[in-house]
């Protein structure tokens, strides 16, 4: 008898290419993510009843839930086959609650979409995993008391329709925080010399012609500081008569050390890096790879493991068969003699693995006609760092030569490649400056060196860099704030409630990003703590590993999020902002208000009053003949720029452009 199993998943492709995996005695349907959530008019906790929620079916799932039970019927056996996490565990929970209470549903995991692992995860079934479900739980739980609660507060303070979230708004902090840093930050002017030299004459003899270049670093065996131009010139014209000597050349041999296969932060770092792919975008390219890729004669088949993870362990087999990859393409000398072995750290998902492609033989080229652009990119991008990461170190020798003119003290730095190693497949400089330098001539002790010219340069101090969607995963992770599959989300909801924009790969917090942060911290420091935001991760991390429960960990944070709250809620006061213009109607002040559409001026007469003003930003509208001024305006996208002059003129702009005037 066929199609006597029922198996669900979340995706249809998922559901595609497990399908053809196990053929026709199973049944492979897509339940399309989360069936039940929290309810989105009310709380939907029961605070009193050890915080009990009462979830509904969202809106669309009736539909998919009836399809799923029509499925069911005449089948031996039910199989849920979602993601391997939290998420995926309650989902699968979720659906035997509603549908298959007095059924016998059984849970399957495997970490890649291949024939072998989906088949050894059906032999190997289980029931579900509570812990995991609690701490699903937990988090959404924690998540809907901090927004729900939060949320109104900023209503009352700012404007109606703004939201807060619990780990959100500990990341709007860190760029907030940011941005506060490169507002205040005083550049100091700094010169440094460099001395363009060549050698006189070779060990051989004859003329060496390469030049190199050297950094003044001492005078008199004291650390450089040269403040001003007049400084600066003032050394130079004092060194420029001197004879350039070598004093010492020391010479190190050094290794560097291929990284981890890729976890999700570090793969949407580098995939940041590499090819400007935002967080989001990374996620989907690499769930694509994960759920599935039609590869011709074979199908639909996972190209890569599971993208969520934290952990860089490697399966032994993958292990395995990427040592005789190594071996077979690159030679004995790119191979360790044990394989590498990366540190898990606290709380990682044992479980789990690295993100790896799944078969070592099916090389980025081979699978190109059948990827797109950005997904080669994508699978080339882990392929590489996953065979690099087993292969043997690369060496260099670097070389720092210390020359004296007189009292003033020069040193040059070169490296050169003695062993490329694990460079040969992947090659990351920007994480080696050793890589960065110039190899250098031969020089020995005692050299004249000749000095082509004396370049004096000026500098300032840099402020730190505005987070990038890489810099921004990496804070992420180092605080321990989110988890691998919430990194991206916090980043696409900061940037949907317009509390920052990405701006040329950067993010820059917005007026409004500024006024929700700092109320928070006002009336929630422990909220917006980053280290207590960290203690709850791992709080929920300790719920799955079956070390704490839902009730404690929710009772300890509720206790002292209520006292903040209570105090809010009698001590938060609508925001006025006086201004000097007065209302044309009835001459009393306007103020500024926040309103749904951002900014804008309103009567202090108001309600007697109702007269209001777009605020102008002072550039002028760029449509030729138009003379409107740019105004700011929000809609249910964000933040935007219209003219004036609107509905007469229709010009609107994400971007404020430079006024020309």
């Amino acid at each position: 008898m066929k199609n006597q199993s029922l198996v669900i998943v979340e995706s249809p492709t998922k559901a595609k290419t497990i399908g053809k995996i196990l053929g026709e005695d199973f049944t492979v349907v897509s339940c399309m993510g989360h069936i039940i959530d929290l309810p989105k008019k009310e709380l939907g906790v029961d605070i009193k009843n050890d915080f009990k929620p009462t979830y509904v079916i969202i809106p669309g799932k009736n539909k998919i839930l009836s399809e799923i039970k029509k499925q069911a019927k005449g089948k031996d056996k039910i199989y849920v086959a979602t993601d391997p996490d939290r998420e995926g565990e309650a989902i699968g929970w979720h659906i035997q609650e509603r549908i298959f209470k007095d059924k016998d549903v059984s849970r399957v995991v495997f970490h890649e979409i291949t024939l072998s692992a989906v088949r050894n995860a059906f032999k190997q079934a289980r029931g579900f995993d509570m812990n995991m479900i609690e701490a699903q739980a937990s988090r959404r739980i924690l998540d809907r008391l901090v927004g729900y609660f939060l949320s109104p507060l900023l209503w009352r303070k700012i404007v109606r329709g703004l939201s807060a979230g619990r780990v959100q708004s500990v990341a709007l902090r860190l760029v907030v925080e940011r941005e506060r840093q490169i507002l205040n930050f005083i550049p100091k002017e700094y010169w440094e010399i460099e001395a363009e030299l060549k050698k006189g004459a070779s060990h051989k003899g004859g003329e060496d012609t390469s030049c190199f270049t050297a950094k003044l670093e001492k005078i008199e065996d004291k650390k450089v500081e040269i403040k001003n131009q007049e400084e600066a010139e003032a050394l130079v014209k004092d060194i420029q008569d001197k004879t350039f000597v070598v004093a010492d050349v020391s010479k190190k041999e050094k290794n560097r050390y291929p990284e981890p296969p890729f976890i999700t932060s570090t793969l949407q770092q580098e995939a940041f890096n590499k090819f400007k792919f935002n967080a989001t975008k990374t996620m989907i390219i690499a769930q694509q790879l994960y759920e599935g890729v039609d590869i011709g004669v074979i199908g639909p088949i996972g190209l890569i493991t599971y993208m969520r993870t934290d952990s860089p362990r490697v399966a032994p087999e993958a292990i395995q068969q990427v040592r005789d990859y190594i071996l077979r393409q690159f030679g004995r000398e790119y191979l360790p003699p044990q394989p590498n072995v990366y540190k898990v750290k606290k709380h990682a998902q044992q479980a789990h693995e690295a993100i790896r492609p799944t078969l070592i033989n099916r090389s980025p080229e081979s699978l190109k006609e059948f990827l797109t652009t950005e997904q080669y990119k994508l699978y080339e991008l882990i392929y590489n760092r996953f065979v690099a990461s087993q292969m043997t170190p690369a060496r260099y020798l670097v070389t720092n030569v210390y020359i004296n003119a007189g009292r003033y003290q020069f040193v040059a730095s070169g490296t050169s490649v003695v062993f490329n190693g694990f460079t040969v497949i992947y090659n990351n400089n920007k994480n080696n400056k050793d890589a960065e330098k110039e190899e250098l001539p031969l020089l020995s002790k005692g050299d004249i060196l000749k000095l082509i010219k004396l370049t004096p340069s000026q500098h300032f101090t840099k402020p730190p860099a505005r987070f990038s969607d890489s810099s921004l995963v990496k804070a992420l992770e180092e605080e321990g704030i989110g988890r691998p599959s919430t990194y991206a989300p916090i980043i696409y909801t900061l940037i949907q409630r317009d509390y920052i924009r990405r701006l040329k790969g950067y993010f820059h917090p917005t007026e409004l990003g500024f006024k929700v942060c700092d109320m928070l911290i006002e009336y929630f420091p422990k909220i917006m703590d980053v280290k207590f935001t960290a203690l709850m991760e791992e709080a929920l991390d300790e719920i799955e590993e079956g070390k704490f429960t839902r009730v404690k960990v929710l009772n300890d944070f509720y206790a002292p999020f209520k006292e903040n709250l209570d105090f809010a809620q009698a001590n938060i006061k609508k925001e006025v902002i006086e201004t000097n213009e007065i209302c044309d109607k009835c001459g009393k002040p306007m103020i500024i208000k926040w309103g749904r559409k951002g900014k804008f001026l309103s009567c202090s007469g108001y309600p007697e009053c109702k007269n209001s003003k777009s605020i102008t930003t002072g550039v002028k509208c760029p449509e030729p003949g138009c003379g409107g001024d740019l105004i700011q305006r929000r809609s249910a996208r964000g933040f935007f720029y219209g003219c004036s002059n609107f509905p007469k003129c229709r010009f609107v702009t994400k971007t404020l452009p430079e006024n020309k005037e």
